[in-house]
């Protein structure tokens, strides 16, 4: 059903990325493409019978987890099943602990996000976390982390939060 991305349509990939998260929440276009060049990104692709873009998932594969960085349902598709079909894909190919960032329940929208990731066996871990900026110009942001096969003790969440600061937003290097 997924598939890996087609380079030809990352594009489409980013339209449906900038309608669906705040701005601080992905990088420019430039920045989020050079990404397709490391080994440990991929971004898998659900598309419809004409080839256009139902959804997508943006995943960073680790030794120890795997971390999902984006995740989006075109709004065509929202509220029939296409999000926790692609969810349980995903990790069911990945096979090991995944990961995924969420704000905190402090609106509706979040509530609901939450509760669609519990539901597809997803675990609100409450240790206090702060997404760095993405990019130069974006905004730290304040997230809770979630993860498959259960929620995880403080030293596995550090490992996970570290991985994350050096290999994904690339923050340690970006400080110094």
């Amino acid at each position: 059903m997924i598939e890996k991305l087609k380079t030809q349509d990352f594009d489409k990939i980013y339209d449906l990325m900038e309608i669906s998260f705040p701005s601080d929440e992905y990088r420019t276009y430039d920045e989020q493409k050079e990404l397709l060049n490391d080994p440990a990104y991929s971004i898998y692709v659900l598309y419809n019978e004409s080839q256009d873009v139902k959804a997508f998932i943006a995943v960073w594969d680790f030794n120890e987890f795997a971390f999902i960085e984006h995740f989006a349902v075109h709004p065509e598709y929202r509220n029939c099943g296409v999000g926790t079909g692609m969810l349980n894909e995903m990790t069911e190919l990945l096979g090991k602990t995944v990961c995924l960032e969420v704000e905190p329940p402090e609106t509706e929208m979040a509530s609901r996000r939450i509760g669609f990731y519990k539901r597809n066996n997803f675990y609100l871990n409450e240790f206090p976390y702060m997404q760095p900026p993405i990019s130069r110009g974006k905004k730290a942001i304040p997230l809770l982390i979630m993860t498959s096969d259960g929620k995880v003790d403080k030293d596995t969440f550090e490992r996970i939060k570290g991985t994350l600061y050096t290999r994904v937003y690339k923050y340690i290097e970006r400080i110094k």
